[in-house]
């Protein structure tokens, strides 16, 4: 029984043997050449290369955006604002009206603070620095979005730095900042000329009949202004802006879309907003035709479409797949690659070497008195040698033919088998 079941096992691992798609070639049946370890080395090197960027984009993420309908209509919304404006506190106020209609106490109060338009050397460089990078982000965001999201960019959110230097010069501009929170419809944020009282049965007006045309100007400064939590990755375009007039009467108008947004990423998993804004300005004057009250107005609108940003990595099968692809296809590519080479180096020595046995053959013809053993190395010289001359070769290493004798070029000699040998 024992050997009968060896012989089934031995038939068994047969038919597997047989199966095997991977056959060995023994060593001494391979050659190897120069030109092969070569296109080897590259071969490795290139293999390398590419495996190790395959795996750095494995490594790196990939944004995905999606887009549906904002089921939150009935939320609140946040608005963070630190502006400065060019006329003191009690000349000027800044409140907010939506399409409900409700009375502006009711979003919340912003911190006035008198302080001085004209920044110190160290707020100046503060402010600057916002304006550039913000600059810069708003021309180049389309190149650079993913960029910003997967390196966790934070837009400026510390606040303006203190003044720094020794000044007697008096305040002349007033500072609001603060957070408003909202309801999620179009409204209107403004700062204009008068305090706000509320009119019946709803809204607020500003009474500023008390101020002369002098004490207008609507210079401003916007250090910051956003909706929602603070986010990494979002990009805020008002911050940074700073528009200076010389006329009293001046209207500035933004219309600010906002945009409902869900963050999910490395560096933050939040719920909150972007905006995009365009600007608008114009020197009021009746008699010109430009009519309007002078302020600064904020006109915003909810967007109904919402913004997914998730950050995904590729799959492990992907991932594996990929790895295989590189390098199969560089292995069976760097095969042609050496068999073309060996093919072309044959061809070019075969070629130069044909050349080189003419040029003799012509010198020996030129001078007959050569010796039959130089007329004899001469024939067999020929790179390409035909079966003829491989057979005589090999019966003159076993002595079965005498020495060859002195022919007319292009002859074979005759030869003669001794039978003794075979008997």
């Amino acid at each position: 029984m024992s050997g009968l079941r060896q012989r089934r096992q031995l038939s068994a691992m047969k038919i597997v043997q047989e199966l095997d798609a991977f056959p060995k070639v023994p060593d001494s049946y391979q050659e190897t050449t120069a030109t092969g370890g070569g296109i080897s080395l590259l071969t490795f090197v290139l293999i390398a290369i590419l495996v190790i960027s395959e795996i750095r984009y494995y490594m790196a993420s990939q944004l995905k955006y999606e887009y549906d309908i904002d089921p939150d209509f009935d939320g609140k919304l946040k608005l963070n604002i630190d502006i400065t404006v060019a006329m003191k506190c009690a000349h000027i106020g800044a409140d907010i009206l939506d399409l409900t209609g409700q009375n502006a106490e009711t979003f919340g109060h912003l911190k006035e603070e008198d302080v001085i338009f004209e920044l110190s050397p160290r707020q100046k460089t503060f402010f600057d620095m916002v304006k550039h990078i913000n600059t810069y982000l708003r021309n180049e965001y389309h190149a650079i979005h993913e960029f910003i999201w997967n390196t966790g960019y934070n837009t400026i959110s510390s606040s303006m730095p203190p003044r720094d230097d020794d000044t007697t010069k008096a305040p002349d501009a007033c500072r609001f900042h603060g957070t408003l929170v909202v309801n999620k419809v179009a409204g209107n944020f403004h700062i204009t000329a008068g305090k706000s009282v509320p009119v019946f049965p709803r809204g607020h007006a500003h009474l500023s009949f008390m101020m002369k045309e002098s004490d207008y100007n609507f210079s401003h400064r916007i250090v910051h202004f956003s909706y929602g939590d603070p986010t990494i990755g979002i990009v805020n375009p008002l911050e940074g802006e700073e528009k200076i007039v010389t006329d009293n009467n001046h209207m500035f108008q933004y219309f600010v879309q906002v945009v409902p947004t869900i963050v999910e990423t490395k560096f933050s998993n939040a719920n909150t907003f972007q905006y995009a804004a365009t600007e608008q300005n114009r020197t009021i004057s009746h008699s010109k035709g430009s009519h309007g009250v002078p302020g600064i107005y904020f006109k915003y609108d909810l967007s109904s479409i919402r913004v997914h940003v998730r950050e995904e990595h590729q799959p492990y099968w992907q991932f594996f797949a990929r790895l295989c692809g590189i390098v199969g296809g560089i292995f069976a590519t760097s095969g042609l690659l050496h068999q073309m080479v060996s093919a072309i180096i044959d061809l070019l020595c075969c070629r130069f070497k044909s050349t080189a046995n003419d040029e003799s053959h012509r010198g020996s013809q030129q001078w007959p008195s050569v010796s039959s053993s130089s007329s004899t190395s001469h024939t067999n010289s020929n790179p390409c040698p035909s079966l003829h001359s491989v057979t005589s070769s090999l019966l003159d290493a076993d002595g079965l033919t005498p020495s060859p004798e002195i022919l007319p070029f292009g002859k074979s000699p005759p030869t003669s088998v001794d039978e003794s040998v075979f008997m």
